[in-house]
């Protein structure tokens, strides 16, 4: 394979989710760094933010024998790091810095962006300081490592950032280690992300906005700018889907040089006899917690179905999945109990004790607790969506539904007080997911859900439910392992029932036609494995390498 034989000496990649645990970028580089480490065993070099210092990281192996010679030179250039190792499959080497010291200069180097690349910092606020002060730290460790170990003997060297937080550095790494090829890789364009939050049209109108003037309307200027600025002056821009390739080439006014789509691996999915002991300990939970919580006695033969992910009600379809399950609870077709649960954290305080002194009984009830339609306290119950959607069609989870809702508004890390079992043995108890995204520049959860064999709905709006289509060939249906749904800014309505009918035509599958969807949901995964999808990477290195090495040409001649 020619790309092969431009395979980097050393790769370093850096990120806020290094060892970092916050949203989908976590997965994408946790899952894909031991297919990295098989090929290229220590030469790449993870770099994260340090906000553990005197405490207990269990994501990160400190290891002070590790570099130990490189970090008493970064010391002596005030570069504050720990290394170590990353507690995920593969355990690559891990850079974390302390970037707070940099707090103190950072008008100048904004300044710096600015003469430099033009970066606009002026409007700033939020996070965008405490993402850049990291961003421009982690630049200082590839400059400070490069010139220590790397120069005389490598040229072929990589650093790739990912999303906007990581702007500054990149830009960092362009000017004072030329030698050095960058690749840029947005997951979603923040102002992308910002016009569909504020309830914007996002798809209609695409190709009359202006990225620039709509980030001055959404006061998203600054992330807008060290966005659109990496994106056009690092050597390989990348994205993740055909999707948010089309949102780039609009907004940032740079068409991506490649297209990176997030594999998965199979080391998180348990095999054989011990997925079905897995699974029928997940179901088993599920359904104790439903019952103490509703008073029910739900069997096994209950269709289990969820949605999940970040607590973005319109974006990730959230509106969508409630208003579905409502229409399903009055179809008469329906002939079965359903269990439809929403796992997203919101702003929670705590486990309810009622539910947990029940569940802690291991008594069964026939009456309700108070308000059954959620797990946990709520700090702000009032203003909550799905709450207050929940409440607002009536959705009590009576007695006489078929359909009933529960709200668990937790991050599920096995130390929630109800479930007490992380996500991934939670996901493989379900028969059905659903995710109804309006905006998913890729979409990780279907690509989990279909990895632990459970058929899911997506939309055509996601990046993976185009690439499903695409293996597909056509339009893919549940029986499929996944149905992609035909979304676009103003068919809600025709969604809601599309989520509804799919739903409904699973669950009166007979189980010979479900055990095919859930054996052909694993066969669509085993396509997006990481053994597969790397070879997108590999790309994009050869696309940075040759560029770095036209642009270093012209500057010597």
């Amino acid at each position: 394979m020619e790309n092969q034989q431009l395979v980097p000496d050393f790769i370093f990649e850096s990120s806020w989710e290094v060892c970092n645990k916050v949203g989908g970028i976590y997965t994408v580089l946790s899952t894909r760094a031991k297919t990295l480490q098989d090929v290229l065993t220590d030469k790449v070099i993870f770099i994260g933010p340090d906000f553990w210092q005197g405490k207990d990281n269990p994501l990160f192996i400190e290891d002070s024998t590790l570099m130990s010679e490189w970090r008493e030179k970064a010391l002596q250039e005030e570069l504050h790091v720990r290394t170590g190792r990353w507690n995920i499959p593969g355990k690559p080497l891990v850079v974390l810095v302390d970037f707070t010291p940099y707090f103190a200069i950072k008008n100048d180097l904004y300044g710096q962006a600015y003469a430099s690349f033009h970066v606009e910092s002026l409007h700033a606020y939020g996070d965008y300081d405490e993402a850049s002060m990291f961003s421009y730290a982690a630049g200082r460790v590839v400059e400070s490592y490069y010139h220590f170990y790397l120069s005389k003997d490598y040229d072929k060297v990589i650093y790739q950032a990912h999303e906007w937080m990581t702007g500054l550095g990149a830009l960092f790494i362009h000017k004072n280690c030329p030698e050095i090829a960058t690749i840029f890789t947005t997951h979603a364009t923040s102002i992308g992300r910002s016009i569909c939050g504020n309830n914007k049209p996002l798809y209609t109108y695409l190709n009359n906005y202006n990225g620039n003037q709509m980030a001055q309307e959404l006061n998203m200027e600054a992330k807008h700018s060290i966005e659109r600025q990496t994106a056009h002056n690092v050597d390989c821009f990348t994205t993740v889907s055909d999707v948010t390739g089309l949102e780039c080439e609009e907004l940032l006014d740079k068409k991506c040089d490649a297209i990176l789509m997030n594999g998965f691996e199979s080391d998180f999915v348990p095999k054989a006899a011990q997925f079905s002991k897995k699974r029928k300990a997940a179901r088993a939970k599920l359904l104790e917690v439903a019952n103490a919580l509703m008073g029910t006695t739900l069997g096994d033969d209950t269709l289990i179905v969820a949605t999940s992910g970040r607590y973005e009600f319109k974006n990730k379809g959230i509106d969508v999945f409630l208003d579905a399950m409502n229409r399903l609870n009055h179809d008469e077709n329906l002939n079965r109990d359903v269990l439809a649960f929403v796992e997203v954290p919101g702003w929670q305080a705590g486990p309810r004790q009622d539910l947990k002194e029940r569940l802690e009984s291991g008594m069964t009830y026939c009456t309700p607790l108070d308000n059954p339609i959620i797990t946990h306290n709520l700090h702000q119950y009032d203003g909550d969506n799905v709450t207050g959607m929940l409440n607002w069609m009536g959705m009590h989870n009576d007695a006489n539904s078929r359909v009933k809702v529960i709200f668990v508004p937790c991050y599920l890390d096995a130390q929630d007080g109800i479930f007490n079992m992380h996500y991934y043995d939670l996901l493989i108890g379900n028969d059905l997911s659903v995710y109804p995204s309006y905006y998913e520049p890729w979409g990780y959860t279907p690509l989990e859900s279909i990895a632990f064999k459970v058929p899911c709905v997506t939309t055509s709006l996601s990046g993976f439910g185009m690439w499903a289509n695409k293996v597909k060939g056509e339009q893919s249906r549940i029986e499929d392992g996944v149905e992609v749904i035909e979304r676009n800014d103003v068919n809600y309505n025709e969604v809601c029932d599309a989520v509804k009918d799919t739903v409904l035509r699973y669950a009166l599958m007979n189980k010979k036609q479900s055990d095919a969807a859930r054996k052909n949901a694993a066969a669509l995964a085993e396509k997006a494995l990481w053994k597969h999808f790397i070879t997108y990477y590999y790309e994009a290195y050869r696309i940075a390498i040759e560029n770095m090495r036209t642009r270093m040409y012209l500057r010597n001649n």
